[in-house]
């Protein structure tokens, strides 16, 4: 996934061009908590860190990765 964002609201686009909409919020210390849905329904959430960025989907998949 790879995607852009302006304030609280980001954008991300799969591989296999399905498109996530959401938002982060800042938590304690340095987290930061994503919600994504996609137009059909399907929803992702994550949290990130200074170590990096984990997201799981509705059936346990999980994406690693890191913001720029």
């Amino acid at each position: 996934m790879y995607g852009f964002g302006h304030g609280d609201y980001i954008q991300l686009h799969a591989e296999n061009g399905e498109t996530w909409r959401g938002s982060a919020e800042v938590g304690a210390g340095d987290t930061i908590r994503y919600r994504f849905q996609t137009p059909s329904g399907e929803t992702i959430t994550g949290l990130s860190d200074e170590w990096g960025l984990i997201l799981r989907d509705q059936t346990g998949r999980t994406w690693r990765g890191f913001v720029e």
